[in-house]
Parts: C-alpha cells; sequence; structure tokens
C-alpha cells in the first residue's frame, strides 16, 4: 500500500469543511479567500499561507486521496472532471476535458511541463503591453516551480506510443523532445489522467494544498462560487452553493468567505462565469472574451505489434516542427504529441457507429495515436471564444471555429498521418465523421484534401483553457495587469491561465505555476506588509 497523503493530514487535524455535508450556512473569514485549488490556486494558497496569511481555498469538486484512484475510468471521470469528462462548447464540437476535484486540473493531467514559449512571451509584450513578463523575468519563478515539483526531463525510455511518434517523424527528418514531468518516483503506469495511485505526480493536490493545510489555511470542498457581494470598487464577501457528494446539485446551503482579498483562479471558464455572476465592472466588455483551447485534433492507426498504448508515461516526446515551421502570426502552427489510450477515452472519441466504430476498437492493443495541438489567438482570424452563462448561471463557452483554423486541422492530419504511416501503419483513421481507413500515405492524402472541415465532422477535443480574463497593460485591453490585479475591483487578483492574452502554444501548467508563483509573491509582500504596518500602529 502507499502512503495516503490526504488521509494522514486529516488525521494531523487539517481544517477541511465538506459543503455537502453541512447542515446549515456557514461564514468563514480569513485573510484571503481563493477560488480554485488547481494550478494557480494552490501555488497562491502555499505562497501566502507562507506569509502568515490566513487562506481559505474553495473548491467545487472533492478531495479525493490515494485510495480514491483506483485505475478506473469509470470512476475518475464522473467525480474528477467537470460534466463527467464530457463539457462541451455551445455548439457540441468542441470536447473540454477540466479537472473538478482539489488540485483541479494538476490532478489528472498527464503531467507535461513546458515554459511559456519565448515567441509567446515576446508577442504578449508587443500586443498587450506586458513588458514585465519577459522571458528573462520569468526564468527565476519558473526555475523555483520546477525545483518546487520535481519538473525534469523525463528518462525513462519511451513506451511503445511515443516511440512510433519519435521514429515516423525522424525518417520524414521531423525533430522530436523529450518532455518534461513533474514526477517523482513515477512507476511508469500510464494512468495519470485517473489520478495517480502513487502520489508520484506532483500535483497540487499532494504538494501546495497539503502545505497550506499544514500552516492553517481552511479548505472547503463541494462548493460552488457563485458571486462576489460588492461595496463600491471593493469585495465584501464571497456567496458560495453546497453541493451533493456528486458535485451536481445544489442542496440549498450556502457557505459566505469574508476576507480582505480574493483570489480567482477557477480556470478560463470558471474565472469569468463568477465575475459574470457577479456583475462585476466590465467596462470594455472583456470578461470572458477571447477564451483560447489549443483545439486539438486526433489522427489514429493501426499497427503490425502491439502498442498498449495504456502503459507507460503517456506523454514522453513531443514535436515542435509545425510551430515553428511559420512566424507565430501566420498560418496556424501545431504541436504534436502523444495521448494515452484507454478504452472510454478512445471509444467516445472515435468517429463512427456500428461496425465502422467497432472495427478499430477491435484493433485497440495495436492502435497509436497522435495528437496536434493548434496555437490559437495569434491571427485575426483566431479570435477565440466568449463564456458566457446559460439561464440557470452555469457558464458555456461559445467557440466557432474559423476557416483559418479549419486550415490548420486539414495540415495537421495529414502531418500525422504521413507520420504513422513513416512509422508503419497498416491502417490509418483520421477522427473525422466521414473518414475511413486509410491503407496508404497516398490514399490518406487525397481522402483528407477532400474531407468537409466543419463543426461535428472533425473530432476536436481539448484540455487547455486559456484567456477570458486577459492581463494588459492597461484597462482598455485587459482584465487584470501584469500582477493579476483586477483593474476595477481593489481587492481582486486572478491567478489562473485565464489571465492569458491568447494561448500558450504548449501544455499550459508551468506557464501558470510560474506566474502565479510570481503574482502570490507579490501579493503575499503587499498584504502582509499592511499588516505587519497595522500591528506595529497598534501596538505604537
Amino acid at each position: 500500500m502507499f502512503p495516503d497523503p490526504i488521509q494522514e493530514g486529516l488525521a494531523r487535524g487539517w481544517h477541511v469543511v465538506n459543503a455537502s455535508a453541512l447542515e446549515r450556512d456557514i461564514v468563514i473569514e480569513g485573510d484571503v479567500a481563493i477560488v480554485g485549488s488547481g494550478a494557480g490556486g494552490g501555488v497562491t494558497a502555499e505562497a501566502l499561507s507562507a506569509a502568515g496569511l490566513k487562506v481559505v481555498l474553495i473548491e467545487e469538486g472533492p478531495l479525493a486521496s490515494t485510495r480514491d484512484f483506483n485505475m478506473r475510468e469509470a470512476d475518475a471521470y464522473p467525480t474528477l472532471y467537470q460534466e463527467s469528462a464530457a463539457r462541451k462548447t455551445l455548439d457540441k464540437a468542441i470536447t473540454i476535458l477540466q479537472g473538478r476535484c482539489v488540485g483541479g486540473s494538476t490532478t489528472v493531467n498527464w503531467t507535461s511541463s513546458f515554459r511559456t514559449p519565448a515567441a509567446t512571451l515576446a508577442y504578449w509584450r508587443d500586443a498587450s503591453g506586458l513588458a514585465e513578463l519577459s522571458e528573462a523575468a520569468l526564468a527565476p519563478w519558473f526555475e523555483s516551480m520546477e525545483r518546487r515539483l520535481a519538473i525534469a526531463r523525463w528518462t525513462a525510455p519511451p513506451n511503445a506510443n511515443n516511440r512510433l511518434l519519435r521514429d515516423g517523424a525522424a525518417k520524414l527528418g521531423i525533430a522530436t523532445e523529450v518532455i518534461r514531468r513533474n514526477v517523482s518516483g513515477c512507476l511508469d503506469l500510464g494512468y495519470c489522467g485517473l489520478g495517480c495511485p502513487t502520489n508520484a505526480k506532483q500535483s497540487m493536490l499532494v504538494t501546495t494544498v497539503p502545505a497550506a493545510l499544514d500552516r492553517g489555511a481552511t479548505l472547503v470542498t463541494l462548493a460552488r462560487a457563485r458571486r462576489f457581494l460588492r461595496r463600491g470598487d471593493r469585495i465584501a464577501a464571497l456567496e458560495a452553493a453546497g453541493l451533493d457528494m456528486r458535485g451536481v446539485n445544489e442542496t440549498g446551503r450556502r457557505v459566505t468567505v469574508v476576507a480582505r482579498h480574493y483570489v480567482l483562479a477557477a480556470g478560463g471558464i470558471g474565472s469569468p462565469a463568477v465575475l459574470l455572476r457577479s456583475g462585476a465592472p466590465d467596462p470594455y466588455r472583456l470578461v470572458g472574451a477571447r477564451t483560447f483551447l489549443h483545439p486539438t485534433v486526433i489522427c489514429a492507426a493501426e499497427m503490425p505489434e502491439a502498442v498498449n498504448g495504456y502503459a507507460g508515461a503517456p506523454q514522453a516526446l513531443y514535436s515542435d516542427h509545425f510551430l515553428e515551421a511559420a512566424p507565430i502570426d501566420g498560418p496556424i502552427g501545431y504541436k504534436l504529441e502523444v495521448p494515452p489510450l484507454h478504452p472510454v477515452l478512445f471509444a467516445i472519441t472515435l468517429q463512427g457507429v456500428g461496425a465502422r466504430h467497432a472495427a478499430p476498437m477491435g484493433a485497440f492493443a495495436n492502435t497509436h495515436a497522435i495528437i496536434a495541438l493548434l496555437r490559437d489567438g495569434f491571427h485575426p482570424e483566431s479570435p477565440g471564444g466568449i463564456v458566457g452563462l446559460r439561464p440557470d448561471g452555469s457558464p458555456v463557452l461559445a467557440y466557432p471555429i474559423s476557416e483559418f483554423v479549419w486550415n490548420g486541422v486539414r495540415r495537421a492530419l495529414l502531418s500525422m498521418a504521413e507520420i504513422q504511416f513513416a512509422a508503419g501503419a497498416r491502417t490509418v483513421y483520421p477522427v473525422h465523421e466521414q473518414a475511413a481507413g486509410y491503407t496508404s500515405w497516398a490514399e490518406a492524402k487525397a481522402a483528407i484534401e477532400r474531407l468537409p472541415f466543419v463543426p461535428l465532422a472533425a473530432r476536436v477535443v481539448s484540455a487547455h483553457v486559456m484567456g477570458g480574463c486577459a492581463m494588459a497593460g492597461e484597462a482598455r485591453r485587459g482584465v487584470v495587469d501584469h500582477r493579476g490585479r483586477h483593474f476595477q475591483l481593489e481587492n481582486l487578483s486572478i491567478h489562473d491561465g485565464s489571465v492569458f492574452p491568447t494561448s500558450v502554444g504548449a501544455n499550459p501548467q508551468l506557464s501558470i505555476y510560474g506566474l502565479a508563483a510570481r503574482n502570490a509573491a507579490l501579493l503575499a509582500q503587499a498584504l502582509a506588509g499592511r499588516a505587519a504596518a497595522r500591528a506595529s500602529t497598534v501596538a505604537a
């Protein structure tokens, strides 16, 4: 049996409130209330609690732990993901995988860790006035978080799924590189997306959140942040609704959190939604706008040998060849990676019904897959989407896909199919409702060129939600400044991927870690400094 750090912490006396079990409304007071316990919220909670501030963390999902991570998809998706891993855009054309548990998406992601690319930071500087966030200025914060979370190059041999990407790409003269992962003592199981059963993944669940709780922070689980109550340009309180044990329906109980400062870290859909429900000041109509996804498309292939894509580190290699081949503001580029292959995830993504679906499913053990993550947000014809609210107040992302983006989808499917045939594929299946299985590169190329690219035909997915509360050098271009401080609300900060002005162009968790560490340190200095000054005045 592996140690269970959550149960051990609870035994030590952590202050954790399960809002689903509340029998009455409650009020909690603290110095800082943080909405969300993922990459931004977890890093912020650790930094602020280390500065001596009383932190209250509000999390919509459950507090799961080692004993809950049984490597079963049927258990993990309803428990650990937003909308049971079936969250979709308004038109249902894009499936969005987001964590909804303590640790957020860091608990269920595939551990790939990239610094914000230099080209992205340069674009933010020029387009959004963010000169403070240069590569050199952020480097110490990335280094700090890499040490904290054991982020390093993956040294174990890649599994077959990754190795086939490398081998096929090499035959075409396409470079691949080794991914850095946030793991310590990893047993190379391959079930990262279902919660790490060995605590090797250095998610917020086993690192920063426990550190904050050990310093006296309060964690409220199964509580949905509904809205801020305001007095003028300040937030007076946060109202949250208790949820049932499934995290779906509200119980009627309320949790009110009163704090000096508030931090939104609910992600690229959740953070804009809280501001919209709160009627927060939005003079330039920027809240929820320019939300980006890295629209992702898939190409599967049947190989002559077993691949067993469910086993081994899910993402060990990548290629930026098709990002580097064009200017950042030119035709949309894409990053190539491979996904883990688990039966349910594969089945709900694969195209077709009946025999068309059953045939490739029958070759599951021999299936190889590549994904292409499109770098959206750097071109006028790639404006992203808009977060809005349904009548019940729940958020929904409208994300129309432009012809500019569809052009990138077509090119990405062509690139992936060619690599798979170079790697020895018997049959390649571009994941598109009108695609068949193709047995040669020439056949696949001709077919992909003819395919219609419209919503619900090509399968598009994403696990990266960014933007919606963009940072900028001035209020007319953003919701927050470079420190994450809200332009109109004096005591509100936003510390998550929603502050990115575009997509990152790489898996975003390390970008969030580094920026949140920087901005949490600035916030801690401001809040702890004021507290110390007040204490000195009272003593005098």
